[in-house]
């Protein structure tokens, strides 16, 4: 019988074929999503045992379509797999699927990750009409790989209106450190009118380093003409290339002008890491809070760069269990970062207990522990540290011995040290030599010290640097200039910071003509304009008696720091002339970039402590408590006590030791004392006499200038009893005597 020309078994045949091809259509859309998503879960293995179980199925109609075999070509890429990669790539084209756009891009996504630049080359001319994908790929690949001529013959025949293709030469030339080829492209798309986009301009941004500022304005111009500082890359880009090029206010413009919405993790990542670098640590901390507040969650690398930064306890405490709770705690990264903060802050049981609770413990992981103990002064802990590092299969590098000896002064670690390297043929390494010089010097082990720099074949001029550094150290000045004039007849030139030594050992000693040789050396050199060694002779001149020099070298100076400031302030004040250093510190406040430190304050305050400047140092004391708000060390608080108390303040003077509490310490007492013995003031003399005493009983100068002060308040009876109790107490001053026989 026919039924409409078809026999009833055939048509019933037919509908059996099409629910089974309904059907294996179903399981093959099935297949491509379980597939696609365990890509996304980065289960590789288990996406290649699927593709391979769709491949062998028994099922007729089900096999590999394009979409899942350019599914599993992408996790060929990504795993890495060659092999497999280059079998499904064979697959592709016998089964006609490399046709499709999609796959042969993934090919070619393939070779470029696994940086087979012969089959990258195969794979792109097997596509008869690559698409804006493909070029990209490409050229992208090519200049990763470093084949750079091989491209720009490709970027010369491509079709040239798509931004996309552009980018890849750039960022992949950016990628492989060839800067000046991104840069010549970048120009070459400007001139062809083609318009950068943000991918564009993130880049070149990113190569804008300070030797090229003024390209790196001009993007910045071109970025605002074109309107992408909304977009959240530009601006990131933008603020870090201000920071490499140490222009802070310009990165402070960039991230203020930016909308909140555009600003994202990166940006404050990029503003507190910046911020970091020169030393702005509390503007990265209130960044930080900024960020909170915000509502942006803080990363790994914001704990990092803050963690850095951060030197006070407090705020130590603070920082840390936020970390905690955001689930950082495990990340060695973060872990490592907070044992060097509670070392910064002196919290070195703190430091040991987040090293102990760290999982995972790698290289920096021990470094930091060990750097911790040293500076603590645990120095069994650090050796036990070192070793137990090498037993969990970890070994030590140049840093390990920098942290064991750069810090230490326990000749024991030392010794070790020296004996590892040699037992583990490390004696050639210089670093770690040069580390041995240095440690065994600041160990008072000259010998040892010269010894091994005696080994060291091939010195270098860190190595020249150390022996000199450490004759300095150890008080054998003459030594150090000795081995400077070997430095000199050796092929090596003297660094800024030898020079800068040999300056300090020529203030020192006061050698006037060595220092001028080593000035006429600087000349010679072309290093006159190096701030750190102008600094250096304006302090050697002024020891050495020339205080006209030290103005010269100051007045001729092209950058000004505050080592300058401090060094021509200290230079009046050593050679008595107050007024002038007062001048001087007025002239240094009108700089807008130069901030005055400690040694500032306490520089000034003692040139006005020996002019007898009172009001002069009053008020530099209230410009150092409300202008800056600097707390005054003991040793400024003595310079103040000392001046009012010579001049005849004496009750005002005990005033400011009272409201300043700082009654523990000797010096400033001593200050007000030999005020009391100036001016015969007995009623105070007295009861400084009675501090003094508890906390120096056996020192026999209380009992001399106590006697003194009785004796000049015509109190004979009362001196001869204090002389008296200083031969029952065996308290007897040494007598002076003088250098010249």
């Amino acid at each position: 019988m026919l039924f409409g020309g078809i026999p009833k078994k055939l048509q019933h045949a037919m509908n059996s074929l099409k629910t089974i091809a309904e059907s294996a259509s179903q399981d093959l859309l099935e297949y491509n999503r379980l597939l696609a998503e365990l890509k996304r879960s980065s289960r590789y293995i288990d996406s290649l045992q699927l593709f391979t179980q769709i491949h062998s199925s028994h099922c007729f109609n089900i096999k590999p379509d394009h979409y899942n075999l350019s599914t599993t070509l992408a996790v060929c890429a990504n795993f890495r797999d060659i092999a497999f990669g280059s079998q499904l790539h064979g697959y592709a084209i016998r089964s006609g699927l490399k046709f499709y756009p999609h796959v042969a891009n993934t090919v070619l996504s393939l070779y470029a990750k696994i940086e087979d630049f012969v089959s990258l080359k195969r794979g792109f001319q097997e596509i008869e009409k690559p698409d804006v994908y493909s070029w990209t790929t490409l050229l992208s690949a090519c200049t990763k790989m470093g084949h750079i001529e091989y491209a720009s013959e490709m970027f010369d025949i491509m079709p040239k209106g798509n931004v996309a293709c552009w980018n890849a030469m750039i960022t992949g030339s950016a990628e492989s450190g060839l800067d000046w080829v991104a840069m010549n492209t970048f120009y070459e798309m400007h001139k062809m009118g083609v318009k950068p986009d943000n991918y564009s301009f993130a880049c070149i941004l990113s190569l804008c380093t300070k030797e090229i500022e003024d390209l790196g304005r001009q993007v910045h111009s071109s970025v605002i003409k074109a309107g992408y500082l909304r977009k959240t890359s530009v601006v990131n880009a933008l603020i870090t290339m201000y920071f490499s090029i140490e222009n802070l206010e310009d990165a402070y413009e960039v991230f203020e002008g930016t909308e909140s919405e555009v600003r994202d993790q990166i940006t404050y990542n990029v503003m507190i890491d910046g911020l970091v670098c020169v030393r702005r640590n509390e503007e990265a901390l209130i960044m930080f809070k900024d960020m909170k507040r915000a509502c942006l969650s803080p990363t790994e690398l914001t704990f990092v760069s803050i963690m850095s930064s951060c030197s006070i306890i407090q705020v130590a405490q603070q920082v840390h269990p936020q970390a905690i709770k955001l689930g950082f705690e495990s990340f060695t990264l973060v872990g490592n970062s907070t044992i060097t903060m509670y070392t910064s802050c002196g919290e070195f049981q703190a430091a040991n207990a987040v090293f102990q609770m760290l999982i995972e413990k790698d290289l920096i992981s021990w470094n930091a522990i060990i750097s911790s103990y040293v500076q603590g002064n645990f120095g069994k802990s650090a050796v036990l540290a070192f070793l137990q590092m090498q037993r969990t299969g970890i070994g030590p590098d140049e840093f390990t011995f920098g942290s064991l000896l750069g810090v230490s002064e326990f000749i024991e670690i030392v010794e070790m040290v020296h004996a590892y390297v040699y037992k583990n043929g490390l004696i050639l390494i210089i670093e770690i030599l040069n580390a041995l010089v240095s440690a065994y010097a600041k160990c008072r082990k000259v010998k040892q010290s010269l010894q091994v720099f005696s080994e060291i074949n091939s010195k270098n001029i860190i190595s020249w640097n150390t022996v000199i550094y450490g004759f300095l150290l150890n008080g054998l000045p003459l030594q150090a200039l000795e081995h400077f004039s070997k430095l000199i007849m050796s092929k090596l030139k003297p660094s800024t910071f030898t020079l800068s030594i040999v300056l300090s050992i020529c203030a020192n000693i006061s050698t006037l003509d060595i220092g001028k040789q080593i000035h006429g050396y600087i000349l010679r050199s072309g290093n006159s304009s190096e701030t750190s060694l102008c600094n250096g002779l304006i302090t050697m001149y002024s020891k050495c008696g020339l205080l006209g020099w030290s103005l010269r070298t100051f007045n001729v100076m092209i950058e000004r720091d505050i080592v300058s400031w401090n060094s021509i302030i200290s230079a009046y004040a050593q050679h008595g002339q107050g007024k002038e250093a007062v001048d001087c510190f007025k002239a240094m406040q009108d700089m807008p970039s130069i901030m005055p430190d400690q040694a500032t304050f306490t520089t000034i305050l003692s040139a006005c402590s020996h002019a007898g400047l009172v009001e002069e140092a009053c008020q530099i004391l209230d410009i150092m408590l409300i202008d800056y708000r600097a707390v005054p060390s003991v040793d400024q608080l003595s310079c103040i006590v000392d001046l009012i108390g010579r001049s005849g303040y004496i009750d005002q003077a005990e005033s400011v030791i009272e409201s300043a509490q700082y009654g523990e310490h000797t010096h400033v007492w001593w200050a007000l004392f030999s005020a009391c013995a100036a001016h015969e003031n007995l009623r105070l003399g007295r009861i400084v006499a009675r501090i003094l005493l508890e906390k120096e009983r056996d020192n026999p100068s209380v009992y001399v200038v106590l006697s003194n002060i009785y004796a000049s308040a015509g109190c004979w009876e009362e001196a001869a009893n204090v002389r008296e109790l200083i031969k029952k107490t065996g308290s007897m001053k040494q007598p002076g005597c003088s250098w010249i026989r």
